[in-house]
């Protein structure tokens, strides 16, 4: 059984004129990592807004520092390990004279920012130089693929009551387009709170009943007094990027990704927590220099970020460790919901 939204064109980032998506997808255990990639250059901001967060070349998107322009953001799994692979984005970029002029060549800006997904399997397999390279070459203006791809490999959500009740994360992309101007948005999914259907705030994947037939709905829980498993800080992120095609100035960028996180607060519950690194980057390519302004953007921001983390988890896979865990996705849960109903 799909879910609606599944089923329903919700576009991808890569609708964005001067965006190419690629991804790395690691066959030894669940773990990747997917690079965002503007050629051309693109104006950036980001926001951070979990508590234990993993990033790199952050600061330089300050509005008030010099760069004005990234050629890549660079999300993965692995931890603080996995930010390596941003060095092989720019290895990647270099070798294709992208960068910034230093006049002695080109020099790439390509922030990063990591999700924990160390439990699955052998820890020591993470993403490194070599895997950020591959994703580059792999980078395309296609539709990306979602859900246990890049660095939604080892996405798990729904974790607060332990990883036994947990569930399937993933990545997910969506567009939204108004008078011409296009927003979109790519998540990787890693949030210790449950996948909640943007609307009506009902869960689509995260913690389970004790059974593991059903969905515990984690905010009614923790609020009738279920005391949450102990977290390892740090454990949980959701992650990703804003691109538009809107010129924006590094203000500008920076409130769009603030305002995209709002879209993260809408899809998932809880959010922004002290063992979730929640980052999310904008990237503005420029291309169409009138845009509906600032309040519309930021709409267009959230919206798209929201429907992006529902398709992370809808998009999933389920699996299964090679220490036994098994970690269903939503469609695993919708069909057994669906053969349990009357007639």
């Amino acid at each position: 059984m799909r879910h609606p939204l599944l089923e329903q064109n919700q576009g991808a980032i890569t609708d964005v004129t001067g965006i190419t998506v690629g991804h790395h997808s690691d066959g030894r255990r669940p773990t990747g990592c997917t690079v965002v990639i503007a050629r051309d250059g693109a104006v950036a901001g980001v926001d951070v807004r979990g508590a234990a967060p993993g990033t790199r070349e952050t600061d330089l998107l300050a509005p008030g520092n010099l760069v004005q322009q990234v050629h890549a953001v660079m999300l993965a799994g692995g931890s603080a390990w996995g930010l390596d692979a941003a060095s092989g984005a720019v290895r990647w970029l270099e070798e294709q004279g992208v960068g910034l002029d230093v006049g002695v060549g080109r020099l790439p800006l390509v922030p990063a920012a990591v999700l924990f997904d160390l439990h699955l399997g052998d820890m020591k397999v993470r993403p490194d130089a070599a895997a950020g390279y591959a994703a580059c070459q792999a980078a395309s203006g296609a539709p990306p693929a979602e859900g246990n791809v890049g660095a939604g490999s080892g996405a798990v959500v729904g974790k607060m009551f332990g990883m036994q009740h947990a569930m399937k994360g993933g990545l997910g992309t969506a567009s939204v387009s108004v008078a011409g101007v296009t927003v979109g948005a790519l998540i990787a999914c890693n949030a210790v709170g449950d996948v909640v259907h943007p609307d009506t705030g009902l869960p689509l994947a995260g913690a389970r009943t004790q059974d593991g037939r059903q969905l515990r709905d984690t905010r009614r829980a923790l609020l009738a007094g279920e005391p949450p498993h102990a977290l390892l800080a740090g454990s949980n992120t959701t992650i990703g990027v804003i691109a538009t095609d809107a010129r924006l100035t590094k203000v500008q960028a920076q409130r769009l990704a603030v305002a995209g996180h709002d879209g993260l607060a809408r899809a998932i519950n809880p959010v922004h927590t002290m063992s979730d690194g929640d980052t999310l980057f904008t990237l503005a390519t420029g291309v169409h220099a009138q845009h509906p302004g600032m309040m519309v953007l930021a709409t267009m921001a959230a919206e798209a970020v929201a429907r992006a983390s529902v398709r992370a988890v809808l998009a999933a896979r389920s699996l299964t460790t090679d220490q036994g865990l098994l970690l269903p996705c939503h469609a695993d849960l919708a069909r057994a919901d669906s053969r349990s109903q009357p007639g």
